[in-house]
This record gives structure tokens, sequence and C-alpha cells, in this order.
């Protein structure tokens, strides 16, 4: 057993769900890809579960097959986030915004109108943009990638600085002397860098957290060294324990290059439960789900176990013949448990509705599976929680709130109640405001 507990974060995407055809379960308004009541609906029971944060992906354009799949993001993060502010209380709301296309005073000041608006619960991921469509959506063309990751630096400290511009005791607001701040305790920031730049400052007190906080969500060796410089929340695509713990590792010894406490980063590994009474229900929902693209899957599943296959295979399992020379692909982490799977049986559409090509590791069964998975990663030291994508939010959230976390809650690995109010609080982040005095300053 743990001596300390998991923080768990909620992925919210488009108003359905994390599956693409979510938008056509049983129950779902399918109108709910523009309804801002259902998005709140869900924060509130994520927020009933004691969820630490929502994190919403963020995507600079449209990015979906629309013919038959609704969009994966919501219509737009910081709308979405301010209704959902307005109607909860403890939950952290975290936000992906490019720093490739947005200038870092508008960032800055969307980020923490939003921190002040929520009494200290913002947080934002800090992001590259690499498709050539979004740049065309601003009009560009897409820089190469080290001019996108010195921009990121440069929009991330100057960011952090406009958010300190005001002293934390400049908002006087003394209705008896007439003063309403020490305009010398508002500064400008004046900061220069090869790509952005900003004169500030920022016409925005510091909220009850101080200033919104940083999560990072790329890999490779620059948005490791964007977390290790910036960030407090990391959200992780790791398919196995020994990945988790290696990519966690990675992130904090980036964190001690960066001069910083390796503790300072929380490392969230994903998951997306397959929640049902039992397996065969739990997969019996999947299947339903994927009804309109399980055949067209069937190929890459091929791919993934070097075997040619034939959507006609769809409803039997792999032969005798095509187990003996299926080996997994050394181009998808996810192979291995694609071939284990199907060396237990199971048809082609079962195989899928798994969730093997799922974007995190996919228990499937009862809630006590999904809560022995997420319990074995976090005591094996692979993660330090988890960022959970639910397949049909009109139930699934409800389903993980009220059967997975009572389980975490009964073995000692999950907090009862939220211990503080703000999101440095749910994290056990460091105190902040503006730039980091231990980091050099880039820009200038």
């Amino acid at each position: 057993m743990t001596n300390h507990q998991m923080i768990l974060g909620m992925h919210l995407g488009n108003g359905y769900g994390s599956q693409s055809s979510a938008w056509r379960a049983p129950g779902v308004d399918p109108a709910n890809y523009s309804s801002f009541d259902a998005q709140v609906r869900y924060a509130q029971t994520a927020e009933r579960g004691k969820f630490a944060f929502l994190f919403l992906p963020d995507f600079p354009g449209l990015q979906a097959d629309v013919d038959h799949e609704a969009p994966s993001m919501t219509l737009e993060p910081m709308m979405t986030l301010a209704a959902i502010a307005r109607a909860t209380e403890r939950i952290g709301l975290v936000a992906t915004g490019s720093t490739s296309f947005t200038e870092p005073f508008n960032l800055a000041r969307q980020f923490k109108a939003l921190d002040v608006m929520s009494h200290g619960r913002a947080g934002w991921n800090a992001v590259t943009t690499s498709d050539p469509a979004a740049a065309a959506n601003f009009g560009q063309a897409l820089a190469s990638r080290p001019d996108r990751y010195q921009r990121a630096h440069e929009t991330i400290q100057i960011a952090q600085a406009l958010w300190g511009s005001w002293e934390q005791d400049a908002w006087i607001k003394d209705k008896k002397t007439g003063r309403f701040a020490d305009p010398e305790k508002i500064q400008a920031v004046n900061m220069q860098g090869g790509h952005v730049a900003s004169r500030g400052p920022l016409p925005i007190p510091p909220s009850e957290q101080g200033q919104p906080v940083i999560f990072s969500a790329g890999g490779g060796a620059n948005g490791l060294e964007i977390a290790g410089r910036y960030a407090n929340g990391v959200i992780g695509a790791t398919f196995t324990i020994d990945d988790a713990r290696a990519q966690r590792q990675a992130y904090r010894d980036a964190a001690a290059t960066a001069g910083r406490n390796p503790d300072e980063i929380t490392f969230f590994a994903g998951v997306m439960p397959a929640i049902g009474k039992t397996k065969r229900a739990a997969l019996d929902r999947r299947v339903q789900l994927a009804e309109l693209t399980a055949a067209s899957r069937v190929p890459y599943l091929g791919s993934m176990l070097n075997l040619h296959l034939d959507p006609s295979q769809l409803d039997e399992p792999l032969t005798a013949q095509q187990l003996a020379v299926a080996a997994p692909s050394p181009f998808d982490p996810r192979s291995p448990r694609a071939l284990e799977v199907a060396r237990e049986g199971w048809t082609l559409r079962d195989i899928l509705a798994h969730g093997v090509i799922d974007y995190h590791p996919t228990p499937v069964g009862e809630a006590s599976v999904t809560a022995d998975h997420m319990q074995e990663w976090f005591e094996a030291g692979a993660c330090d929680g988890f960022w959970v994508s639910i397949d049909v939010n009109e139930d699934g959230i409800d389903t993980f709130v009220d059967e997975v976390v009572p389980l975490l809650q009964e073995r000692g690995i999950y907090h009862h109640d939220y211990d503080g109010t703000t999101l440095r609080d749910h994290l056990h982040a460091p105190a902040q405001y503006g730039l980091d005095p231990r980091l050099g300053d880039s820009t200038s």
C-alpha cells in the first residue's frame, strides 16, 4: 500500500466522449456538440468525484471525418471553461493553448482572466502546433521545428512575466482614500524575443493561486525541455508500466536539469476504461460504439500484428495459421497488447473493442478491473495519477464516479475530498508568481 494518493484529471472534449461514435450512443443528445449545458453537467459530475482538474485538448481548426464522426475537440476551450467556472467550485480548469499562432499577451490575458474568474483554478497546456492546415487557418506557413520551440519558450516566459506584472499587493481598492491601485507596483515587462514580444503590463491582478499552472503534453527532446523548465503537470501517453516509469523519470530528470525539484512535476498516465457489469457487457458497449468504424480499422490491426487482415474476417478470430506467424509491430507500442488479446481467441471485432487501437490503455470489465489497473500502475511508480478519458460522457462519467472512485477510496489511494481550493493545491505545486527566478530569461 502506498503512503500517498493518486491525483485524477478528466478529459473533456466534444460534449460526447472519447469514442468517435459517442454522439450516436443511446441516451445521448446528438446536439451536445454545441451544448455548454452538457459540458457543465459533465464537469459537475467530475467535481463530485473530486477530480483535480478537467483537461480540454484543442486543435485550431476542423480535424475530423465529419461525414460520420463528430470533431473530437470542444467548440472553443476557453469559452467552455468560462461556462464551467461559473457552475463549479473546486475542480481545476486546464485548456490547451498553442504558442505557435497566438500572441503571448492574448494567452496571458485569457488564462489569467479564467484564473481570476475561477478563484485560482486555471491551467495552461502550452503546446506548439505542427499541422500545416492549422497554420493556413492563420494565413501562415508552418515554421521549422526549432523556430516553433524557440517561440514556445519565448511565449511561455513572456506570459509568466505578464502574469506577475501586478505585484501581489498592487490592488489597493480603498474606497475611503480613493486609491484603486498602486501604479508603482504595476510594471511593464518590456520583453523582446526573436519571435514574439510584449510591453505589458497585463490589466489583471493576481488570483488566489497567483497565476495559472503550466501543463505540458508534448514529447521528444523539445517537449521534455518545455516541461522540465515550466510545467507542474504532464499528460503522458504510455502503454506499459515500464514505459510509463521511463517517461515519468525523463520528465523528472528534465526538471532537475532545469534547476527545479523533480517533485514539482506531476505525471499523469492516460486510461480509457470500458466498464460494464461483465466483461461481455463492456465489450458489447464498445462494439456498438464501433459499429460504423470497426471494418475500416481491420487493415491497421493487421499491420499491428504483421498480418494481412480483411474486413470479411471481422466476426472471426485469427486462425491457427495466422496466430503462428503473428508478431507485434515494432512501430506501434500498442501492438504487444493487441497480440495478447488476439491470442485469447476473440473475434477481430472484439479485439478492437478491447481498445487496442485507442490512444491509452483500456481496462475492460467491471469497475474493479479499471480500479485494479490504476492501482497497479500507481503503486508501481508508473505515474502520480491519471487523466481519465470516458467513452460516452452522458453515462460514463457517472459510472466512473459512482463505481470506480469508491473502490480507489476504499483502497486508500484516492482522497475523499479536496484538500484545498486552487489547482496548485490539488497538484501540490509550489507557489509561483511571475517568471520562475531559477530559470534564465532567453527572450531579452
